[in-house]
């Protein structure tokens, strides 16, 4: 029997899980302070692969995270690295290595200055981050888009009465990472990222910039954004042979706002953007609430209700999106307990197509070091010519056991 580099490297972390057991949370090494985590995930996909060099069967992953902080003692300058590595046994292109975060920081009364790589999350709802553009999507991680790359960026930013203003400068575009020719969550063809196009002649070298602007008025919590740069999602075509498909990045001008109400069990939220520079200019908008029922059946679990609109007026010029007259509904849960149980489950359903997405997500805390994580995800009602329908055969189950340090 061949024993394969991957199924060594999974058994050494498997052992290295287990040996962890008593261990205290974090350490502290010359002042440097050390955490993060070190899993082994497991996806099962319920239905045999769509398209040509898929493979099938049990796709089994390692996954390495550590977080590496330090802070002088006058609390004036931090440094932070934050390095992520999957292997991956099953497609190459999702085997990478990233920098997620490595920065220095300076903070001062009203002034903060920040340089390096780092990730920076905008926005409010749920089921679609329209406003969310200054990181790159590490689109081999999964299927929701959730996860991101790290991006240089130098960060200026100002803490007043009237609110804070942050702004950046964006050296060095990221590519979108897309699965390979044997990975799932792709098209009838992979994506040839060896060969992509921007439109601006610096390529990858342009200089993006963005600015935000964000305060809380009373119940209101607003957030003003604006980017003028390469656009992270690509438009894609076919190459000349027929073979693959050829990503480009416009420069496009956005602008976005983020407002979130809350009052008593409500939080009443609303992404929108206007973009120009794909094709006709367009709008886009989610919004919805989400209502919190605290404390039932008598015990101590919280649970929210969740129901969001997404519209997205862009033209076939635009890269390509899957929320545009869609409607989310949802349910989280959280029991409050010790080992942090939550559970959040909701579909998406295409009013005009009738096709629907269905996410259900799990994650609780065992003993003090290790955590468990559950997702599921299923499409279904979905026909020839709908946005999911290169992916119908993508279904699957999966998860992952982390051993925090």
């Amino acid at each position: 029997m061949t024993i394969k580099p991957f199924h060594i490297l999974f058994g050494s972390v498997a052992l290295l899980l287990s040996s962890f057991g008593g261990q205290a949370n974090a350490a502290e090494i010359g002042g440097v302070r050390v955490s993060g985590f070190i899993g082994v995930e497991s996806r099962v996909f319920t239905q045999n692969p769509k398209h040509a060099g898929q493979k099938t069967g049990l796709e089994a992953s390692v996954i390495f995270n550590p977080e590496f902080r330090y802070r002088t003692e006058d609390r004036v300058h931090r440094f932070t690295f934050i390095p992520f590595y999957r292997q991956d046994s099953r497609d190459d292109a999702r085997s990478h290595f990233d920098i997620r975060e490595a920065y220095w920081q300076w903070r001062g009364d009203e002034w903060d200055v920040l340089a390096g790589i780092n990730k920076v999350f905008w926005g409010v709802t749920e089921s679609a981050h329209l406003v969310n553009i200054v990181n790159q999507v590490d689109g081999v991680e999964d299927l929701d888009g959730e996860d991101y790359l790290g991006q240089p960026m130098i960060n200026i930013a100002t803490q007043q009465d009237w609110g804070r203003v942050d702004l950046y400068v964006l050296p060095g575009f990221r590519e979108r990472t897309f699965p390979g020719t044997s990975g799932r969550f792709r098209g009838p063809l992979p994506v040839d990222t060896d060969n992509a196009k921007f439109e601006s002649g610096a390529k990858e070298k342009h200089i993006d910039f963005a600015a935000r602007y964000s305060h809380y008025f009373g119940d209101w919590d607003v957030g003003l954004s604006y980017f003028y740069g390469t656009d992270r999602a690509p438009v894609l075509s076919l190459s000349n042979d027929g073979t693959r498909f050829i990503p480009t990045y416009n420069l496009i001008n956005q602008v976005g706002a983020d407002i979130q109400y809350t009052t008593g069990a409500w939080l009443w939220k609303f992404e929108g953007i206007t973009r120009e520079g794909q094709g006709d200019a367009f709008a886009a908008a989610v919004g919805g609430f989400e209502y919190t029922f605290y404390q039932v059946f008598e015990k101590d679990w919280d649970i929210g209700v969740l129901a969001e609109y997404q519209y997205d007026g862009r033209d076939a010029s635009a890269p390509f999106t899957a929320q545009d007259e869609d409607i989310f509904a949802g349910v989280r849960l959280a029991l409050n307990d010790i080992q942090d149980t939550q559970v959040l489950a909701g579909f998406s359903i295409d009013q005009s197509s009738g096709e629907q997405f269905y996410n259900f997500e799990a994650d609780r805390r065992i003993g003090e070091n290790y955590t468990l994580e559950l997702r599921a995800r299923f499409i279904a009602d979905s026909n020839a010519g709908d946005d999911s329908f290169a992916l119908e055969h993508d279904d699957y189950i999966q998860l992952r056991i982390s051993r925090h340090f």
